[in-house]
């Protein structure tokens, strides 16, 4: 099965005077869709926009994976566990709030900032969770891990990352124009589109490719012999979900 969710569908979010443009693939905050809390493990894919000097304060997040990719710009971070860092545009950085973090994510570049980031829920808390709010882990029962941190420079095409705790894997692809590439086959799949006009192939109803472009998104689950066709150079991320 497999469910298309265009980008100019996303929610609507963040702080236009702040310099902040948010758009959510998941219930979020004020915009609360009990029809749509989360995809597996997954429970937001936020597109976020920040221009020079924007970004969001310190903030507390638990029982949460949190995982970035910058696709344009400069992020500097800054979290209650003393890491500071400044993650950019090829990088992946993960921070797992454990039973408790509070971070500072802000442009304090020039330029406009562009990037994706993902929330996934731990299997120690999918149970108790499962039932979500469309936030992070919220006050659901403790899991037990104190918050750890680490950023991933330069990502290869294809190279998998692994997110042990969601029981996640995450692919960044980037095909050139009229490359084909293969879709995982995994229990589900969730399929991002950063960049590019993109197709995707093979759906075993026999139904004619699903066109693709920035911000659209797919649900796959417990489908095989997908691909995606670029029809100009893309980037899209990929994730393996249990």
């Amino acid at each position: 099965m497999m469910e298309v969710r265009r980008g100019a569908d996303r929610y609507p979010g963040g702080d236009q005077e702040a310099g902040i443009s948010t758009r959510h693939a998941f219930s979020f905050g004020s915009s609360y869709d009990p029809d749509n809390l989360g995809f597996g493990p997954v429970r937001a894919c936020n597109e976020e926009f920040l221009a020079p000097g924007a970004g969001f304060e310190e903030h507390s997040h638990r029982h949460t994976e949190i995982v970035t990719w910058v696709a344009e710009g400069e992020l500097t971070h800054r979290d209650s566990t003393g890491h500071a860092t400044v993650v950019r545009a090829g990088d992946v950085q993960r921070l797992s709030a454990g039973d408790g973090v509070r971070h500072v994510e802000r442009n304090d570049a020039r330029v406009p900032l562009r990037f994706v980031q993902m929330w996934l829920v731990p299997l120690a808390a999918f149970d108790v969770l499962d039932g979500g709010d469309g936030g992070d882990g919220g006050d659901g029962e403790q899991d037990g891990r104190s918050p750890s941190y680490e950023i991933l420079r330069d990502v290869a095409d294809d190279a998998p990352y692994a997110v042990p705790a969601a029981g996640a894997v995450l692919r960044v692809r980037r095909p050139g124009a009229g490359e084909r590439i293969a879709v995982p086959a995994a229990p589900r799949v969730y399929l991002h589109v950063v960049r590019g006009d993109l197709r995707l192939d093979g759906a075993d109803d026999g139904a004619p490719g699903v066109e693709l472009g920035p911000g659209d998104s797919v649900r796959i689950t417990k489908e095989s012999g997908l691909e995606v066709v670029a029809g100009s150079p893309g980037e899209l991320l990929l994730w393996e979900l249990p």
